[in-house]
């Protein structure tokens, strides 16, 4: 076993955000920290070459553990009430393998940070490695924020199962974009437990609805089990780590291409780029004038070794790529709908 490292979830889909963000973590986080890569599905050639240039970062190979996770996931969501939801009102992710990150938890390394892969790394993580001292779950987001009526908890329910009260449990929601841990904190044993009484016990209700086969509204549940310690540096007292993250939502200031929160200029974990496809990056990446917010930030880290396959000059896409992307993206969408 391995004292401490890094896991991320990538195929080739996601080929473009994987190298920036290996860079990133070389560069911002250090260059001897192992980091594993978690295959989202089996759709590796081109992570597997690139893999082959970075001494440290390797894939994870443990398909037994990676279908245990798949197994209890795909039990809970079929015994969830909407299971039986039409294809018109699935979400675009339904049966999807997002979840296959918690495979993590049995991992080599005892210590852990996780990345999602649309992420770029921005400091280093020491102060996650030392808050494993005394947390087990360690994270950095501002999902505990949202409204009453929008968290994928259902605040409600949870207030008169558990007794706690709605401080308490705001302090125990989070995201599952980045966040540090411990291996074998959730194990084979306690995966039986949770699927018990998520049917049993009709514990799915604990989820709001709206947050259906969504993989942070089940962390936040699968992480309620056992009380783990929990630390969210967006809720410590020290003001100075309270940060933004989010590409599209939070303001950063560059200083030679490090982000810093605009707000103080403090030091941020990483910096996300959630609600942007990965054809978006994948465009970007062959110099088309995609509109992703800090995209200088992702190119520099994307070509950082690859300087000379940087886009000189970003265009636009003609009326005929346009058409033929929106025929695709309704084609794909029929597909998932039969």
């Amino acid at each position: 076993m391995k004292s401490f490292g890094i896991y991320t979830l990538a195929n080739d889909a996601v080929f473009d955000q994987l190298v920036a963000l290996l860079n990133s973590i070389e560069m911002n986080v250090g260059q001897d920290i192992p980091v594993c890569v978690i295959p989202y599905n089996e759709q590796l050639d081109l992570v597997k070459q690139e893999l082959k240039s970075r001494k440290n970062v390797i894939l994870f190979e443990d398909w037994q553990a990676i279908q245990r996770w798949d197994n209890f996931v795909n039990q809970l969501w079929d015994n969830h009430p909407r299971a039986s939801d039409s294809k018109l009102t699935r979400p675009g992710w339904y049966k999807g393998f997002v979840h296959r990150k918690f495979a993590a938890f049995n991992g080599d390394f005892d210590r852990f940070v996780f990345y999602d892969a649309d992420s770029l790394a921005m400091k280093p993580i020491d102060d996650i490695y030392d808050k494993l001292n005394t947390y087990d779950l360690v994270f950095n987001d501002w999902e505990h924020a949202k409204p009453r009526e929008k968290t994928q908890l259902n605040l409600e329910i949870l207030e008169n199962r558990t007794q706690l009260t709605e401080a308490e449990l705001r302090s125990k929601i989070h995201c599952d974009s980045f966040f540090g841990s411990k291996r074998l904190l959730f194990g084979g044993e306690d995966l039986n437990i949770l699927k018990e009484r998520w049917i049993g016990k009709q514990e799915f209700e604990w989820i709001r609805p709206s947050s259906w086969w969504s993989s942070s509204g089940l962390f936040s549940y699968v992480s309620l089990y056992g009380d783990p310690a929990i630390f969210n540096f967006t809720l410590s007292p020290n003001t100075q780590d309270r940060t933004g993250n989010c590409a599209n939502a939070d303001a950063f200031v560059n200083i030679n291409n490090v982000l810093y929160n605009q707000d103080g200029l403090k030091p941020i974990h990483r910096i996300h780029y959630m609600s942007y496809s990965s054809g978006d990056f994948v465009r970007l990446c062959q110099g088309e004038d995609v509109n992703i917010c800090y995209r200088d930030e992702f190119l520099y880290y994307r070509f950082l070794k690859q300087p000379e396959k940087k886009p000189r000059r970003l265009k636009q896409p003609s009326i005929i790529s346009k058409t033929n992307r929106f025929v695709q993206k309704s084609h794909k969408k029929l597909q998932r709908i039969l």
